[in-house]
Order: C-alpha cells, then sequence, then structure tokens
C-alpha cells in the first residue's frame, strides 16, 4: 500500500500502489497545467467508515509514496476515465481499473 500525503502537517491517504501510480499521473498532469480540482475517496473501512472530499490545489504540498520499489505497467484506458473523472464537475474520484477483455482463443 501507498501513501497520497497531502497538506502540511501532510494528511496520510493509504491507497494501493497500482492505483496510486495511475492517479499520480493524472494529478500531476492536472497541477502542471495550474488547474485546481476535487479528490473523493472512501475510508479504509478499519479505520473510519465514509469518505472526503479534498481540493488539490498547486499551492498545497503533495506527495506521493510507494511500498513498491518499480512502477507498475500503466493501463492507458484506465488513464482515460480518471482524466475524464477529474475533468467532470465531480472531480478525480478512485474508479475501478478496467476488465481486461481479451479475444477469445482459438482452440
Amino acid at each position: 500500500m501507498g501513501f497520497l500525503l497531502y497538506g502540511r502537517p501532510a494528511e496520510e491517504i493509504e491507497i494501493e500502489d497500482r492505483t496510486l501510480a495511475h492517479i499520480k499521473i493524472v494529478i500531476l498532469a492536472k497541477l502542471r497545467r495550474g488547474e485546481s480540482f476535487a479528490f473523493s475517496f472512501e475510508h479504509d473501512p478499519s479505520d473510519d467508515a465514509g469518505r472526503s472530499t479534498i481540493w488539490l490545489n498547486p499551492a498545497i504540498p503533495l506527495r506521493f509514496k510507494f511500498e513498491e520499489e518499480r512502477q507498475p505497467e500503466l493501463d492507458r484506458r484506465w488513464l482515460e476515465l480518471l482524466v475524464s473523472a477529474a475533468n467532470s464537475v465531480d472531480g478525480l474520484r478512485l474508479i475501478p481499473e478496467p476488465e481486461e477483455s481479451h479475444p477469445p482463443s482459438a482452440d
């Protein structure tokens, strides 16, 4: 599990490494363009029930901390869905990775 550390003092938001790698790309692209936006996520049920929304702005300290040493292979379809969400009125939210669609094998 990785963490999105947000603000000062940093609030730790626990996110699975593969998911964090994908949202990092989306968040950095928007912040690089100077765009502020909302990011919504559900709390870990073992900690606290519910969900939160934070406002991401280029002026607010942000750090991505990964447990894994290697960057996972990124799924372009998932990135496109996350970008679309980030550009919506609701803002970025954690969307499940799309199921892989493989053509039927010719056995």
